[in-house]
């Protein structure tokens, strides 16, 4: 069995905490490694590291930086068989979605490595003869990734990569469920030259190593994932430095069906957006409001939808729609909220229980709920579970009105033919994105973004880049 070490400065070291975490495999409830608590003491050490290297790594030209990004996307595309096989073992993701994460992940190195030449500043007219005021962008220093466990692979270099090729030097925390893949990364890249002390991973819990990378007068950005009670007490540990903060947190996305869609469309958008890797992704469609002319028809279609979806094994080769749940405190969650929306008078369609066709795992059924209404727990907090709540509506200012009354602003969607009600919505929706016509997921060159308590800042694209930028303003009189 595998015990990982803390890769700081370069070098695999054993954590000073002895104590260790069974990393396990969600569908068969095997130990696949052991993951070291972590410690302060780790967490002073990387930030000592990264603190060393930072201004050396700064001084490179960015094109230089961007050389070892690319070096990082080559080293994952060599090994992505191997790496998508972890990251479906330690988390319960279907194997092609998995292979999917991973190849993607080596495109975004290479896309951050793409800005080296097009980090900009800018000249600004002065009020005064003879002077120039130049706005230049500069590296904030050290930069912390607190992962998730849901996509730890592709958001490991949504907070490596801009913060790399930045000029900024890296401390990553994996997420203590599954920091395999990302481990082994680490091992992946000791021997493509990164100059020691500028990535480090130190693993451990959040609240023992998250903590101190986050109130370390050190650390200059902290870039977490994650709920939003772990983005509160970043931000608490944050404000005794006033470090910035970047944080996507929970989502509960709407997904709006009028009666003009495309209901096949529709149909097929929303459930696959429910329940890719069994509904536990923060930008999933988690409740949808249907036009009440065509609520029936939708109900008929989305339960044969549902019903029919294949739940088995990760590696199964029968290209199955979702697997496990990732942890047994996850599906006792999601198990929790349909009973007490059960009790709070939601009909079961679908689904409903966890799966008595497998002896070992947390697999829990595609579950579809009716009768449902807008105050109820169901609708209002995030499920990260493959459960889909359905509601009536009559006009669409009352659906936007329902899609906004949520303490979450992260993803959204809608499905119309009408240009007019597309366009409205778009810009009444209280949300960081919203989706037309299609399934919920975003590009590596958009930006990811949440409103209200679905975080602050956001990734990806130029503007997920310049998060880890900071500004310098000049101003130069001449004669």
């Amino acid at each position: 069995m595998k015990e990982f070490k803390q890769f700081i400065n370069g070098k695999f070291v054993k954590s000073t905490s002895t104590e260790t975490i069974e990393i396990l495999n969600p569908c068969t409830e095997e130990v696949l490694s052991l993951m070291p608590v972590g410690s302060v003491a780790d967490a002073n050490e990387a930030l000592d590291a990264a603190q060393g290297a930072q201004h050396n790594w700064k001084s490179l030209t960015a094109v230089e930086r961007a050389g070892y990004l690319h070096k990082m996307a080559d080293v994952i595309r060599e090994n992505r068989v191997s790496l998508a096989k972890t990251l479906a073992s330690e988390q319960a993701k279907v194997i092609g979605l998995a292979q999917v994460e991973i190849d993607v992940t080596a495109d975004y190195f290479d896309y951050n490595a793409g800005w080296a030449r097009r980090i900009e500043g800018e000249i600004i007219q002065s009020d005064r003869k003879k002077e120039h005021i130049f706005l230049h962008k500069a590296p904030i220093g050290v930069a912390v990734g607190i992962l998730p466990w849901n996509f730890p692979f592709f958001v490991m270099a949504r907070k490596i990569a801009p913060s790399l090729v930045t000029g900024n030097t890296c401390i990553i925390n994996p997420s203590s469920v599954a920091p395999n893949t990302v481990m082994e990364f680490a091992e992946l890249i000791k021997n493509i030259g990164v100059p020691a002390g500028v990535l480090n991973f130190v693993c451990g819990k959040g609240s023992i190593v998250g903590n101190a990378l986050s109130k370390s007068p050190i650390t200059g950005i902290i870039s977490l994932t994650g709920s939003v009670g772990a983005g509160q007490k970043v931000m608490e540990a944050a404000s005794e430095n006033i470090t910035k903060v970047s944080l996507e947190l929970g989502g509960k996305a709407p997904a709006i069906v009028c009666a003009d869609a495309d209901l096949d469309l529709a149909v097929n958008a929303v459930v696959s957006s429910r329940v890719i890797f069994s509904g536990q992704v923060c930008n999933c469609a988690e409740r949808a409001y249907v036009e009440d002319s065509i609520y029936d028809e939708f109900m008929e279609k989305v339960t044969k939808k549902m019903a029919e979806l294949k739940v088995e094994d990760a590696f199964a080769t029968n290209d199955p729609d979702m697997s496990s749940m990732v942890s047994k405190d996850q599906i006792e969650k999601v198990a929790e909220m349909v009973e007490f929306a059960k009790k709070e008078g939601a009909e079961v369609v679908v689904g409903g229980t966890r799966s008595d066709k497998f002896d070992k795992g947390y697999f829990y059924q595609p579950t579809l709920l009716a009768n449902v209404k807008q105050d109820m727990q169901i609708i209002q907090e995030e499920v990260f579970g493959p459960v889909l709540p359905v509601m009536k509506f009559t006009t669409l200012d009352e659906a936007i009105a329902l899609s906004n009354d949520c303490e979450y602003g992260l993803t959204s969607s809608i499905f119309s033919e009408n240009f007019n009600k597309v366009m409205h919505a778009c810009e009444q929706l209280e949300f960081g994105e919203t989706y037309v016509n299609r399934e919920h997921f975003e590009a590596i060159q958009g930006f990811h973004a949440g409103w209200k308590k679905s975080g602050l800042g956001g990734a990806d694209g130029k503007h997920g880049m310049e998060e880890y930028l900071q500004t310098k303003v000049i101003y130069a009189q001449y004669r």
